[in-house]
Parts: structure tokens; sequence; C-alpha cells
């Protein structure tokens, strides 16, 4: 059997899917590394909701997609940006989410760690700022999660300078009852997020952002970063105190970026483990032997992939991602909250389906050649 796959040039090509499905994989805990996985949440395709609503969220499915995860030996980063946190889930919803997921994970004993923001403000004064942050952080605490301090839209937007993130972070971090992970999440990701730290250069930046970690190093697991820029995280990470883990959030340069070098390595916390889940599993449980060419034989593959996926306008990767765990059967519909399914063409789509099943990533290849069939009538894509 054959696909008619849409180019970007309008024209249509035929692709031959492959047969073998996706090989078992041991789900042994990982060692080397702390692996996180963004997830995504499955929307309720069955709820009469607007673009405007608040999210529906199926959440059998979502809790579902988790123990996935958990099974292959990753943790999940839950309610982050791959769970289209401030783009369809506003924080009544990923509070719900954060509880759920973190019962979840108590149950089952697997990892989490969980974002806590100030999407409840669309703007606001220092203090409100602050107070959003602690409305979430305790949320996230209650449920008895690991925190990650999101980058604030309404910080980015109120600060007047490198002065008010050193106030308002340092505040947050003395009251943390555990250390946190320092997420920051470049404009590329979010637009809004523009010149956070208090500062439109990165050299500047990254100066302010080491400087909250260095006034509390005790507070912090952990950094995450997300700008897509090897050189900068591999020089971020060599600076930062002894304890502080870097957790990688480039989806262009994780397999380098996670091997490291004779100077360390980062950690990894990524919306692309997303669909990777099995192959990231199976790449770290090789380099937790020592066998570095063997974890990057598996994911450097992987890697064409991820910047497809994360291509501009990279904030709608999620709509890949998603595509992808409906292909897989992870969820019965290609259905997301705000409506966001729309947000990449159908070349898109079918470029990243042609990928991954190139790379043997679905369990069923027959079902994820249905499905992608079903996708292409509705295109009007003929047989």
């Amino acid at each position: 059997m054959t696909l008619r796959l849409p180019a970007a040039d309008g024209t249509l090509r035929t692709y031959r899917p492959r047969t073998d499905p996706l090989p078992p994989a041991a789900g042994a805990p990982l060692v080397s590394r702390t692996v996180l996985a963004a997830a995504h949440v499955v929307a309720d395709p069955y709820a009469d909701v607007s673009p405007d609503s608040p999210a529906a969220v199926d959440w059998d499915a979502t809790l579902a997609f988790r123990r996935h995860l958990w099974s292959h030996g990753l943790g999940v980063a839950e309610a982050m940006d791959t769970a289209q946190r401030g783009m369809g889930l506003d924080w009544d919803g990923a509070a719900e989410l954060i509880r759920r997921s973190a019962a979840e994970a108590k149950a089952v004993g697997g990892r989490i760690a969980c974002g806590a923001g100030t999407d409840q403000l669309t703007g606001g004064t220092l203090a409100e700022i602050r107070a959003a942050y602690e409305e979430q952080l305790a949320v996230v605490e209650e449920a008895g999660a690991r925190a990650i301090l999101m980058a604030s839209r309404a910080l980015a937007a109120g600060a007047a300078g490198p002065e008010d993130y050193l106030e308002v972070y340092g505040h947050l971090l003395r009251q943390c009852a555990e250390p946190v992970i320092l997420h920051w999440l470049g404009p590329m990701f979010d637009p809004a997020l523009k010149g956070y730290w208090g500062s439109p250069g990165l050299d500047t930046a990254t100066e302010v952002f080491l400087e909250v970690v260095a006034a509390h190093p005790e507070k912090v697991d952990g950094v995450k970063i997300s700008l897509l820029d090897a050189g900068r995280e591999v020089g971020l990470r060599r600076r930062l105190p002894v304890g502080v883990r870097c957790y990688t959030g480039d989806d262009f340069h994780y397999p380098e970026l996670i091997a490291g070098d004779e100077q360390g390595f980062s950690h990894a916390l990524l919306g692309v483990f997303d669909p990777l889940g099995p192959t990231a599993g199976r790449a770290v449980r090789l380099l937790d032997t020592g066998d570095v060419q063997g974890f990057r034989s598996l994911l450097d593959p992987t890697v064409e992939l991820s910047r497809h996926l994360f291509q501009p306008p990279t904030r709608f990767y999620k709509t890949g991602v998603v595509l992808l765990a409906w292909l897989a059967g992870h969820q019965s519909h290609f259905t997301m909250v705000g409506g966001l399914q729309s947000a990449r063409s159908l070349p898109h789509l079918a470029r990243a389906y042609e990928l991954a099943d190139g790379l043997g990533l679905f369990p069923d290849p027959a079902l994820a050649e249905e499905r992608m069939r079903t996708l292409l009538s509705l295109y009007g894509v003929t047989r």
C-alpha cells in the first residue's frame, strides 16, 4: 500500500509506509541522566466548546499517556508549554491537570515536576505577580510534586529591568519548600517573553539568570534552558554552582547536549520526548552502560523530525506532537484544545508522519497509515 503525501510546493508524492512495528522497550529506571518529557494534554473531542472556551480535557486519555511515558523510564514535566499552557489551557485547567497527574504519579511511582507561573494574570504589579506565582507554587507543593518556575509573561511586560527579576525570583526561592527548576523559555517558543531577565541581549540576560541561581543555589535543583542555542547552554552549564543541574530544553541539539563532553553534560526536559518517549528511554539506557556511540546512533536520527516539528513559528510545535500521538494510537482523535490542530499545514503534518514512520516510531504502522489516510481524505487527497 502507498500514500499520496502533499509536498510544500503543492505536488503529491508517493510514499510507501514501513510495515515493521516499533520494538518493545524495557522500562527500567534511567540512571545516568534525569529525563523529563513535557507531555501534551488530550482534548475531549465531544465537548461543545469554542476557541474562547475553557479547555475540555479527556482526563482518562491524558493520564494514560503519562503512564506510557513513565513505563519507559521517563519522568513527566507537567502543565508546561507542551500542554498548551497559555495556548488553550488556562490556569484553572492547569491546576486540575497538576493535581490529577501528581496523584497518578504517586500511585504508579512515576517522577513528576509541574509548572508554576502567573498565567492567571494578564498584567499586574510586582506584588501581584509574586502573589500569582505563590498561588501556583502552593498548588504544586500541596500536590507533592517538584515545582518548575516558569517564565512569566506578566513579569516580562511589567519588569522595569534586571533588578525586578532578581527581587521576584529571590522572594520566591526563599520561601520554596523544596528546590525548584528554573525555566528560561526563549521568545521563539513564546514571543511575549522577549527580553526576559531584563535585557534583549542574551549575554546580559545570562548574567542576570546566573545571578539568581548563585544567590540561592540550595533552592535550585536545576535550570532548564530553551533557547535553541547549544553553545550558550554549554557555556552556562559550566558556570552553574556545584549540585545545580542543567536540563536541556534544546529540541535541536539534545543528543550532543545530553551526551555531554569532558566537562559535563545536560539532563533533559524536552517537548520532543513526548513523541520520542520509548526511543529516548532506550537511548539513555545505553548511556547508562557507557555506550555513548549507541546512544547517539539512536537519538541522532530523530533530530530531523524534531527540527521539523519545531520549525518557525516554533510555538506551534504542539500540533505535530499531538498528530503523532494520534497516529501512534495514544488517543482516538486529532483534536486539540483551542482548535490548534489547524495551526500547521497539511504538507507539514504529512512530512511529520513520513519522518516518524521512517524512524519506526509507530507501535502499529498499519493503524498510523490508516489514520494518515483518513486525514488526507479530509483535506481532499484521494487515493
